[in-house]
C-alpha cells in the first residue's frame, strides 16, 4: 500500500479571521481538526484529540470484547467488525 503524501492547501480570509487565527498557537492542525469536524470524518470517541482518557480507555476494552480491529482487503484501512456478524 503507497503512503499518500500531504498536500498544502491555502485559501483567503478577511483580516478580521486572520487576526484570530494569528492568535491559535498551532493554526495548521486547528484548521485540519475543524474541517474533518465540518466533513463528518471527527472520531466519535476521542472528538479528533488523538488519544483516549482513561475511562474512554475502559469502554472501548469493552466494546473490542466482541469487537474487532481488521485491515480492508480491499482499500488497506482499519475498521471494526462485530463477532456477531460473522
Amino acid at each position: 500500500m503507497e503512503k499518500r503524501k500531504e498536500e498544502i492547501i491555502t485559501f483567503k480570509v478577511d483580516p478580521a479571521l486572520a487576526e484570530q487565527l494569528r492568535a491559535v498557537p498551532n493554526r495548521s492542525e486547528f484548521i485540519r481538526q475543524a474541517v474533518l469536524q465540518y466533513l463528518g470524518h471527527e472520531c466519535p470517541i476521542c472528538h479528533g484529540t488523538g488519544t483516549l482518557t482513561a475511562h474512554q480507555m475502559l469502554h472501548l476494552r469493552t466494546f473490542l470484547e466482541h469487537h474487532q480491529l481488521q485491515q480492508c482487503s480491499e482499500c488497506g484501512e482499519t475498521h471494526l467488525v462485530c463477532e456477531f456478524d460473522s
